[in-house]
């Protein structure tokens, strides 16, 4: 599960204060307005997915700290972004809809396969905008060990959606050996534990059984909603909250799953594989091929999705 784009991830279905939000994080079933007057310059083709151009400042450190916690802890081992600059930044004709990709491959010493950063801005009819930031992380089949994600998703200055999870990549009733190295010793449930606990947040549940049945049983799928009159906002929320949670659960991956050997037999590295495939296969076949195309347009659809295809497929 997650996409490049990240944020293009799993279906996704959460409030949007008394409305629905489109099923995915890539608005499955949205197609933003083109009657939204344009707010982007020339200057955008220049943006770059580090930037994180439309969140709030805690969500911008957020994200930076995070890819930049991947990078400097993988080092040497990733290769540099070589996406064409027109995938690296994309927008719809009408500038209402804004999407950058950023893909870094692993050397062929690495158990890394690639990671995946994205975001996407999008305006919306009613006025506001929806941001999605996505940072996902993936492993070769040289490894069982579960991938990353993060994926935050806001629809105003007071909801949030929030999908923050190690996606394991082997049957958990199969091989309870795995459920307890990657969750259990590692306490993974403690921080969605500790998130639950707040007022402000709710339990998420996907619309798609097929992402209920590839989570893990730590994973963090929480909305929240907060009022003028709590305490605690969406950007102390992101800053005192889940920015702790997400660089624990980080550090458990980087110290567990991407720097640490797992031998596998061939037959084991062949199960592997078939699975991560069609979990590509499907975040695609799912999500991708129907939002992609409603929010920016036939041409750039084409033109990215062709692109994920070949990382996905390489």
């Amino acid at each position: 599960m997650a996409v490049p784009i990240a944020l293009f991830s799993a279906q996704f279905s959460p409030p949007l204060l008394t409305k629905s939000l489109p099923s995915s994080p890539v608005l499955k079933r949205f197609s933003c307005s083109s009657s939204i007057p344009m707010e982007h310059s020339s200057d955008n083709r220049q943006l770059k997915f580090k930037e994180f151009p439309y969140v709030s400042v805690p969500h911008k450190e957020l994200m930076v700290e995070l890819v930049s916690t991947l990078e400097n802890r993988l080092g040497t081992s990733l290769l540099p972004c070589t996406l064409p600059s027109d995938v690296q930044y994309f927008e719809n004709q009408t500038g209402t809809a804004h999407g950058s990709l950023y893909v870094r491959s692993g050397n062929s010493a690495s158990q890394v396969d690639f990671i995946l950063g994205s975001w996407v801005h999008c305006n919306l009819p009613t006025g506001g905008a929806l941001n999605i930031t996505s940072l996902s992380a993936y492993l070769r089949p040289s490894t069982d060990a579960p991938n990353f994600l993060i994926e935050v998703i806001c629809s105003s200055p007071t909801t949030l959606i929030l999908i923050l999870d190690l996606p394991p990549r082997k049957d958990l009733v199969q091989h309870p050996d795995y459920l307890k190295t990657f969750y259990e010793d590692t306490q993974l449930d403690k921080q969605r534990q500790r998130l639950g606990k707040l007022p402000e947040v709710k339990p998420y549940f996907s619309s798609s059984l097929y992402i209920r049945a590839v989570v893990s049983p730590s994973a963090i799928l929480f909305s929240v909603e907060t009022e003028p009159t709590q305490p605690i906002q969406i950007d102390e929320l992101i800053r005192d909250h889940i920015s702790p949670v997400a660089k624990v659960m980080l550090d458990t991956w980087l110290d567990l799953c991407a720097c640490a050997e797992r031998r596998l037999t061939d037959d084991e590295s062949t199960t592997v594989a078939k699975r991560d495939r069609i979990n590509k296969n499907k975040t695609i076949e799912i999500d991708l091929e129907s939002s992609f195309p409603r929010l920016f347009g036939q041409e750039v659809a084409n033109r990215v999705l062709g692109v994920l295809r070949e990382i996905y497929n390489s």
